[in-house]
């Protein structure tokens, strides 16, 4: 009398999997496109749409912000860098990195000009200190760095390596593809090599700034650091965009 309804529990495995299969299949794609919208609109806020008609260094000049977005980027830890090696006074340099962020923060918002990478910068430099200052290690002001560089270089390392570039998905979405550029072998291998050319920037600052961290050398740390930030970044936007622009050339009407 069992056998019967064994079968029929049997009978209904392969449905609930193929259902179980189609939610996977369906799950999928929401989430690659929930992604791929993120960075992409990431990617326009910051100026780089390859959709656009702008210059290679229009495109590169927004994504640095400017005059204003060097500036922020390189005056807080400037200042650190210069007072810490002149004073060795960590609470001084502390205090001068962070009101620097802190000044160009209430700039923006006196303005009324986009904060978000102000204040990006004022917490980072704010964590970065609060470290620093509770360990009594001028060198742990470049912990954080570390992190983040860490982060975003096995972001784009393991994006590549599974096939679903960080680059590429960022992409698809600004031109209007989402993932199709999946099935062009030649587009996978473009974004794979862009995705391991940015995880390898990510890799060298922290293979080039360990060293100086763990012997204690503040100077040379923060030295590196200023080195490898927007003097590497800047040309390796460039090199992204042109990359991305040759693999989706503009019609002529």
């Amino acid at each position: 009398m069992s056998t019967p309804h064994t079968g029929g529990e049997n009978a209904s495995q392969p449905e609930e999997s193929d259902a179980s299969a189609a939610s996977a299949g369906t799950e999928q794609p929401r989430v690659s496109d929930a992604v791929s919208a993120a960075l992409g609109e990431a990617a326009r806020r910051a100026g780089l749409d390859p959709a656009q008609d702008v210059t290679t260094g229009r495109a590169v000049w927004a994504a640095i912000g400017g005059w204003r977005g060097i500036l922020e980027s390189v005056l807080p830890s400037l200042a650190f860098l210069v007072l810490y090696t002149l004073t060795t006074e960590l609470l001084l340099s502390l205090g001068a990195s962070v009101g620097l962020a802190l000044v160009f923060t209430v700039v923006r918002l006196l303005s009324r000009s986009s904060v978000n990478a102000a204040l990006g910068g004022l917490i980072a430099a704010a964590v970065a200190a609060a470290l620093a200052l509770w360990t009594g290690r001028a060198e742990d002001n470049f912990v954080l760095g570390f992190v983040t560089n860490a982060i975003y270089g096995s972001a784009f390392l393991v994006s590549a390596l599974v096939g679903w570039s960080l680059i590429g998905l960022a992409v698809g979405f600004l031109m209007g593809e989402g993932t199709a550029w999946r099935r062009d072998p030649r587009k996978r291998r473009v974004f794979f090599w862009l995705s391991i050319a940015w995880a390898g920037l990510f890799a060298a600052r922290l293979i080039v700034q360990l060293p100086f961290y763990f012997a204690g050398d503040v100077t040379g740390l923060g030295t590196t650091k200023l080195l490898m930030g927007i003097p590497l970044f800047a040309p390796l936007i460039a090199v992204t965009w042109l990359v991305v622009r040759a693999l989706y050339p503009r019609r002529t009407e």
